[in-house]
């Protein structure tokens, strides 16, 4: 059938290519732009435009080709690309899929806009992993659903796909990677642009990052070099992007130390740019040998690879699979991972043997000509072809705009103005005067805690990462300044000139600031963060146990949650656990009635904690009964907090509620509503129970009008949020408490829907 559907020319009049696109500095965007750039010269009939992922903030200088923009971490951008592609009448997409290059877990928001497509889907794996993660083998196990063919551009991605994603073996196409069509050369053509004439020239290109392996090139140098005196060494390549926003240019810096330690600095050449394909052909074309010291051999493909093998170059490379597989039968030399010696033995052996050397040239350039481009655009014609003609049932469904059940929730924009105007050098203020900082009343170990945490949660969206890399420090260094290694205790309140003000905070402050340590260790991305978050946890845990208060217990069991996921066999904090666990067991059990099913006889602040730390504690350790305690506690506190018009109305602080007494309903507080969202959002996570999702969305409501004045309490114009809601208004004050606990909120939120979204069918309103 294959054979026969490009005879009566293609069918398909519009595709849409999705993934990365040049100028961005990435191989899926020099892939993207290759490909689609092929198949618009070699089909002139068929419309071929890109649809673009951005990893930062406005964008790039895109060509007119790239139609549309994604915004990498923004999950309603890609329900939009949906839309977009869906009104544009496209006939097929085809997808770049790489993991890292797609917002949400494991990348996968993607999923969210391939759900909602009408045309077929090809996708291209980029990268295939043999042990998977569990969300990354979930998005691979949906992508394999959802895409109607799939591209692999090794025979052991083929294999992979079966055994590990049990995907089909008839949707599986096999397409090399693509390359540029060059003329079988003598290296000498190019050598003398480069001031490398008269040299043998080993080269390695590409982005550059501590997994390429470059450290044994360097140390097999001197070896070739005291036999060979004439080889010159190539590094060509930018730092990686994200390499670069993460360590600088310390891997390239170490190589050019290393390289001087080594006394080469007359035999290597760095050159620190990314280079567009004309320039790298001519680059390629200087080469004698090129080198792949990849350090993992899980790597399914390598367009750098590719590319030097189709030129008819010398390759000595890792056996990483792409390369074990295209270099075998004397199309190149494989060497061992790491292996310095190997290299200098296989690049001294066939500068020895120069009918060994031309015969691999010759074998790798034969097989080259079925890689280039024009033959790689007709091979993913004849991929959408199939496509086309299996998913026609699939387009023709009819365009429907869905309904407010049909569709996820529009959650507010996430400002950090307001956030960053209340933080200075020290750390964030306690309140404001409106939206000023109020400089009078200086600063707190709680509000610091909590804007800990929520930097951590804003670093798993991805959002701003280097601006909430710099209020993560700042809140990190307030709570290391905060603890008094005298007494094992945190101060809590620090005046404007950075006075403490008291001996120690309060048992429920070194409840909070255990949860926020525990965060730092189980879930922040920064190396720097776990170590002091986790230094300080061991030595303000201790004290936990000595304390009263039911919340501290609480905050402190969250944290522990939190420490555990990352250091699980910490046999003190585990004991810890089953402590407080104990204690607030037995108040439960103590306390509760069938009308009153809670731990004490008032509900005050922060109430939701109390059943939140036992629903964690419960699952984590396997007790049924605790789980079912919390889950049960939780459920009575929801229902008593629905008023009778169906919204959130939080136990008011003026008064609070004790039990047989009179409830007050004012002052509502935010931090309420912040605890029921989040307790209520790991009850879902724990269930599967929609009925908690929407506890959760209705107490994230109470922020933005659905309350009992029908106020906003969240200020859209700063990203601030008022101090509470009074009988006949809200307070207009903006401070730190309130306005955490609405970033607070929103960031579980989009998490939460991030990994709904991306992982099943989309959510109820």
């Amino acid at each position: 059938m294959k054979d026969c559907l490009m005879k009566e020319g293609s069918k398909v009049r519009k595709i849409a290519f999705v993934g990365d696109h040049l100028p961005r500095k990435c191989g899926i965007a020099t892939f993207t732009s290759d490909l689609l750039a092929a198949v618009a010269a070699a089909h002139p009939q068929s419309q071929c435009f890109s649809v673009s992922v951005n990893d930062i903030k406005g964008g790039y200088e895109y060509p007119e080709v790239v139609r549309f923009e994604i915004e990498e971490q923004d999950l309603s951008s890609y329900l939009r690309a949906a839309d977009f592609l869906n009104i544009s009448n496209v006939d097929i997409v085809c997808l770049q899929h790489e993991f890292g290059i797609f917002g949400g877990p494991a990348g996968g928001h993607i999923l969210a806009l391939l759900r909602d497509l009408r045309m077929p889907v090809v996708t291209t794996l980029h990268t295939i992993l043999r042990e998977p993660k569990a969300d990354q083998r979930r998005v691979m196990h949906e992508l394999v659903a959802l895409s109607t063919r799939l591209v692999v551009m090794a025979d052991r991605g083929r294999q992979m796909l079966q055994e590990i994603y049990q995907a089909s073996p008839a949707k599986i196409d096999l397409i090399p990677h693509g390359i540029p069509d060059v003329d079988f050369v003598d290296p000498t053509d190019f050598k003398d642009q480069f001031g490398v004439e008269g040299k043998v020239v080993l080269l390695t290109f590409g982005l550059l990052s501590p997994n390429k392996g470059i450290e044994y090139v360097l140390n097999a140098l001197p070896h070739i070099l005291a036999e060979f005196p004439n080889v010159v060494y190539i590094v060509l390549g930018a730092t990686h992007p994200n390499e670069l926003r993460e360590h600088g240019e310390a891997y390239r810096l170490s190589l050019e130390i290393l390289a001087k330690k080594n006394k080469l600095e007359k035999n290597v050449i760095f050159y620190n740019r990314f280079v567009e394909l004309e320039n790298l052909k001519e680059f390629i074309g200087a080469a004698d040998f090129y080198i792949t010291p990849y350090l993992n051999e899980a790597q399914i493909t390598s367009g750098t690879l590719a590319y030097t093998f189709g030129a008819g170059k010398v390759v000595v490379s890792t056996p990483y699979w792409h390369a074990a597989e295209l270099l075998a039968e004397d199309r190149g030399v494989l060497v061992r991972f790491g292996d310095a010696p190997a290299i200098a033995r296989e690049v001294i052996g066939l500068l020895r043997d120069d009918t060994r050397r031309h015969a691999i040239r010759k074998n790798a350039y034969k097989l080259g000509r079925e890689m280039v481009w024009s033959n790689v655009a007709r091979l993913y014609m004849r991929s959408f072809e199939l496509s086309r003609i299996e998913g026609a049932a699939r387009s023709r469904k009819s365009l429907a705009t869905k309904t407010l059940d049909q569709k996820p929730r529009e959650l507010p924009e996430l400002k950090l103005s307001h956030l960053s105007r209340m933080t200075d050098s020290t750390g964030i203020f306690q309140h404001a005067i409106f939206s000023i900082p109020n400089f009078s009343e200086g600063y707190c170990t709680d509000d610091n805690a909590r804007a800990f945490i929520l930097a951590v949660l804003l670093s798993e969206l991805g959002e701003e990462p280097e601006r909430v890399r710099t209020l993560a420090t700042t809140y990190a260094a307030f709570l290391h300044y905060a603890f008094d290694l005298r007494l094992k205790r945190f101060h809590n309140h620090l005046s404007f000139d950075r006075r403490w003000l008291d001996e120690q905070g309060s048992e429920d402050c070194q409840g909070r600031a255990l949860w926020a340590l525990g965060v730092g260790v189980g879930r922040s991305p920064y190396r720097s963060f776990q170590i002091m978050a986790g230094q300080l946890f061991a030595l303000a845990l201790p004290a936990l146990t000595e304390f009263t208060s039911p919340r501290a217990w609480a905050f402190g069991l969250i944290g522990i949650h939190e420490y555990l996921r990352r250091l699980s066999g910490d046999s003190l904090v585990n004991q810890t656990r089953e402590t407080l666990t104990s204690r607030l067991m037995e108040l439960f059990e103590r306390t509760a009635q069938r009308d009153w099913c809670w731990f004490q006889e008032d509900l005050t602040y922060d109430n939701a904690k109390l059943p939140h730390a036992l629903i964690l504690s419960g699952r984590a350790t396997g007790q049924p009964a605790v789980f079912e305690r919390g889950l049960r506690a939780l459920r009575w506190l929801t229902e008593l907090q629905i008023s009778e018009k169906g919204h959130f109305r939080s136990i008011g602080s003026n008064g609070f509620y004790r039990r047989g007494g009179m409830r007050a309903n004012f002052d509502q507080q935010p931090i309420e509503a912040q605890a029921m969202v989040s307790a209520c959002l790991e009850a879902y996570r724990a269930t599967s129970d929609l009925w908690w999702y929407e506890q959760a969305q209705r107490a994230f409501d109470w922020f933005i009008g659905w309350n009992d004045l029908g106020l906003e309490l969240y200020s859209p114009k700063t990203g601030g949020c008022r101090d509470g809601l009074h009988v006949d208004r809200v307070n207009r004050n903006q401070g730190a408490e309130s306005t955490l606990a609405f970033l607070l909120s929103l960031a579980e939120m989009r998490l939460a829907q991030n990994m709904l979204t991306s992982f099943r069918e989309p959510i109820a309103a």
